[in-house]
């Protein structure tokens, strides 16, 4: 297991460059098995996650190239059908979030699926029905084998043997939830559906819309792109296409707040800000200056940096919410970053009962936050009058990782983060590049 050894107190500046975004790689490799012919994708990070994900398209039987640095081109022109089955195959989904976005390509194109609880952060409850309700509307049956704790989901004719046209049938829906992962699965597999399926509620992050449209241009009929309204015409296939991905949000949220707390002057390019929505807002709304210069944000060195208060002059609140409110992947980052400011703000967690425990190491370090409970916690402000300590901390998961190594990278003396694993699944070579600024944190 590796960790990160962390020497606080040295400014970063620079110019730093986002990696391609994480949650849109998951999405729209999956969404290559849509297809026999070859598609290319372009800006993947190297990371665990979309690693793990890739490697797990070569198993079952996915033509892999890589042409360029952070390009792959994927072609599944000739699936293993024994292998999508297998104990193995289940097995290695189990080992990773992102493989849950294999059911609905899977299920739209070959009429059957095979599936364990995929794993990832244990950052609370995940569920996925919103998943199967989706593909339930949509005509498919599934059901719990008892003995490989699998869930076996079919959309083929009885007593037919795949790969042979499903039977899935358009139709409306209005979501339980706006999960990103469920109606991105849905989409997938309304693509074949025949006749018209209308999607209520559905979620329309930037990185859903990039699914939308890359699957447009592969032949699909998909309308109402950045609406919580999404119509699909069933198409008998798809062809192939190029893609890119957009910057990944969370990372340049996070190279934000390590601009704020530890900057002197951190330009973060090609941010692609129409796709960030309220990010810097809500990073403004702590007191820290994000500066537009085109499509670059600019992070000047602020001494102090002061909460701003409700116009009633009530305290500060953040919550996540569904797109396009504030991401729940950035609370943590903008929790250490709310340490260090002038005044208070209390954040609000909904999406999930397990992400703000990490803050007790924080609070080791000595920062001043009450946690009210499993969704909400005080922060008040040092306003840089009381440096956090140096530490020895372990990562929970990807974005508490990220925000104890910014929390590291302001604190006295030296600090050491294990499980760092969990921070290379979502943030690429993360030690090098933060060191080309200025950075001082070695691998261990």
């Amino acid at each position: 297991m590796a960790s990160f050894k962390i020497e606080g107190g040295h400014p970063l500046s620079g110019t730093i460059i986002p990696q391609g975004a994480k949650n849109e790689a998951l999405q729209v490799i999956c969404a290559t098995l849509l297809t026999s012919e070859r598609v290319t994708i372009h800006n993947i990070p190297d990371i665990r996650d979309v690693n793990n994900l890739i490697q797990l398209l070569r198993d079952i039987g996915v033509k892999v190239e890589k042409p360029a640095a952070n390009t792959f081109s994927f072609q599944a022109d000739q699936l293993n059908l024994n292998y999508l089955e297998s104990d193995e195959f289940v097995h290695k989904c189990a080992q990773l979030r992102g493989s849950v976005l294999m059911i609905g390509p899977l299920l739209a194109r070959m009429g059957k699926a095979v599936i364990t609880k995929p794993g990832g952060d244990k950052i609370g409850r995940r569920r996925l029905d919103t998943h199967f309700l989706g593909f339930e509307k949509l005509g498919a049956k599934f059901h719990h084998i008892d003995d490989r704790n699998v869930y076996e989901i079919s959309a083929l004719p009885s007593n037919a043997h795949h790969p042979t046209p499903n039977t899935l049938k358009g139709t409306y829906m209005l979501l339980d939830e706006a999960s990103v992962t469920g109606t991105a699965n849905i989409i997938m597999a309304a693509v074949f559906a025949k006749g018209t399926t209308t999607i209520y509620n559905a979620a329309c992050e930037p990185y859903v819309q990039q699914l939308c449209h890359m699957l447009n241009r592969m032949g699909a009929n998909i309308s109402g792109i950045g609406s919580n309204l999404l119509t699909i015409v069933g198409v008998e296939q798809l062809h192939g296409t190029q893609h890119r991905l957009l910057p990944d949000m969370i990372e340049v949220g996070s190279f934000i707040g390590m601009a704020a707390m530890v900057g002197d002057g951190v330009r973060i390019k090609d941010v692609s800000l129409k796709d960030l929505g309220i990010i810097p807002e809500a990073f403004r709304r702590l007191g820290v200056k994000v500066e537009v210069d085109g499509d670059d944000l600019y992070i000047p060195r602020q001494k102090h940096y002061v909460v701003d208060s409700f116009i009633d002059g009530t305290i500060m609140t953040l919550a996540d919410a569904p797109w396009p409110g504030l991401t729940p992947d950035l609370l943590s980052v903008l929790i250490v970053v709310a340490t260090q400011a002038r005044g208070s703000v209390l954040f609000h967690q909904k999406m999930f009962e397990s992400r703000l425990f990490f803050v007790d190491r924080l609070i080791d370090m000595g920062a001043q936050i009450i946690l009210c409970d499993p969704h909400r916690a005080v922060v008040v402000g040092h306003d840089r009058k009381l440096t956090l300590r140096a530490s020895r901390m372990s990562s929970p998961d990807i974005r508490a990782g990220i925000a104890l190594l910014i929390a590291a990278m302001s604190a006295n003396g030296t600090s050491t983060i294990s499980n760092i694993e969990q921070i290379d699944r979502g943030y690429e070579h993360i030690e090098d590049r933060l060191n080309a600024l200025g950075a001082k944190i070695e691998r261990i």
